[in-house]
C-alpha cells in the first residue's frame, strides 16, 4: 500500500477529520468513523474529568469551543501529511522541499501550544486549577496517541 493511503486512513482515524473527500448525499464510512471517534474522545473526557453539574455546565461549551479550534489545527496537519505523501512516493525529497514541509510542522505544533494556552484562563473560568491541568493533560495523553500512531506510519524522509 502506497504511504498516500496509509496516512489518509491514519489522519481519518486518529484526527476525527474528514480528509477524504465525501459525496454530497449523506453520511459515508469515513463521517461515522468520524463521528464516533469524536463521541469516544468526549466520553474519555467526560469519564476522567469528574465533573460537578455546575463545572459540566461551564466546560462543555468551552470543549466544543476548544475541539472547533483544534480541528482547524488538525486541518493542517491533514494537508501537511498529505502533501509529504505526495512529494515522498516521487522519491527523494529535495531540500528545499524539505525545509517547507519541516517549517510548516513546526509552525503547526507551536499553533497547538497557543491554543491550549489561549484556553487555559477560559478553564480557569471555569474549573479548579486541578481540573484545568487534568483536562490539558488528557488532551495531552490523546495527542501522543495521535502523534505514536502517525509516527508509526510517517516513513522517514529521503
Amino acid at each position: 500500500m502506497k504511504f498516500l493511503k496509509i496516512a489518509v486512513i491514519v489522519l481519518a482515524a486518529v484526527l476525527s477529520q474528514p480528509v477524504i473527500a465525501q459525496s454530497k448525499g449523506g453520511n459515508t464510512d469515513m463521517e461515522i468513523l468520524r463521528q464516533k471517534i469524536k463521541a469516544d474522545k468526549k466520553l474519555i473526557v467526560a469519564s476522567n474529568m469528574q465533573l460537578t453539574e455546575a463545572e459540566a455546565k461551564k466546560f462543555w461549551p468551552i470543549y466544543d469551543a476548544y475541539q472547533s479550534d483544534l480541528s482547524k489545527i488538525n486541518q493542517r496537519l491533514g494537508k501537511l501529511i498529505v502533501e509529504y505523501a505526495e512529494v515522498y512516493n516521487k522519491g527523494a525529497v529535495p531540500d528545499t522541499k524539505a525545509k517547507k514541509l519541516l517549517d510548516e510542522a513546526l509552525a503547526i505544533q507551536e499553533a497547538e501550544v497557543k491554543l491550549k494556552r489561549s484556553y487555559v484562563p477560559k478553564l480557569e473560568k471555569a474549573l479548579p486549577e486541578m481540573k484545568v491541568a487534568r483536562y490539558i493533560q488528557i488532551e495531552n495523553k490523546i495527542r501522543a496517541i495521535v502523534n505514536y500512531e502517525l509516527a508509526a506510519e510517517i516513513p522517514l524522509v529521503e
